[in-house]
């Protein structure tokens, strides 16, 4: 075998390892950072409960995708048990999400700096993209600015199919129950996307299924 023919052979042999072996569970770079591919989101054992203050506003349940965001998952969870989201207000409504986990729309809070949303005070929670679409009810990890990795406290709930947030946004949960309190939640009336009136959560408890 002449070298030509060799390295021809040996250069396809190496294309064919670094193409080979399953689809699944894929981790490919996009210029919004690493994306997950062909993961099927599996239901933790446990879901998130939201109860508002209003009774008018009613619950809404979510179940969530510990295999797809484990980190984002884990701090919901966290942040629930301790109750930080207790009296913290959905502070963002438009045609597209609600959005809740600002700090500063507790009543009585103190803003923590000028200009910036409220988050936990804990680290940030860096991205855990995935290629599952912002369907309708899906959950959302918001971010500041254009920080990949500045996920912390505040969520958002899609109200319908939004192509654009794909792999952008890490997805943690899904509402299972109470779709009808989320769309009655975004009908509130608003000064932009502010509401006029605090839309506040009364709770957030995690329970088992």
């Amino acid at each position: 075998m002449n070298k030509a023919l060799l390295t021809f052979c040996i250069s396809t042999l190496l294309f064919a390892l670094s193409c080979g072996g399953s689809s699944n569970n894929a981790v490919t770079n996009s210029k919004n950072g690493e994306v997950k591919k062909g993961v099927v989101p599996v239901a933790d054992a446990e879901i998130a409960v939201i109860e508002m203050e209003t009774p008018a506003y009613g619950t809404v349940k979510l179940e969530l995708y510990s295999n797809i965001a484990p980190q984002m998952v884990a701090r919901f969870k966290e942040l629930a048990k301790e109750g930080y989201y207790n009296g913290i207000a959905f502070h963002r409504i438009n045609q597209t999400v609600i959005q809740a986990g600002d700090s500063n729309t507790k009543a009585g809070a103190v803003p923590k700096a000028p200009g910036r949303e409220g988050d936990s005070g804990k680290p940030n929670v860096p991205a855990e993209f995935s290629d599952v679409p912002y369907n309708t009810g899906i959950l959302g990890a918001a971010r500041f600015g254009n920080d990949v990795n500045s996920a912390n406290s505040q969520f958002f709930i899609m109200l319908k199919r939004e192509a654009a947030f794909d792999n952008k946004y890490t997805v943690f949960g899904k509402v299972i129950e109470g779709m009808n309190n989320v769309m009655t939640i975004s009908g509130v009336p608003k000064d932009g996307e502010r509401p006029q009136e605090p839309v506040r959560i009364k709770n957030i408890t995690i329970v088992a299924k």
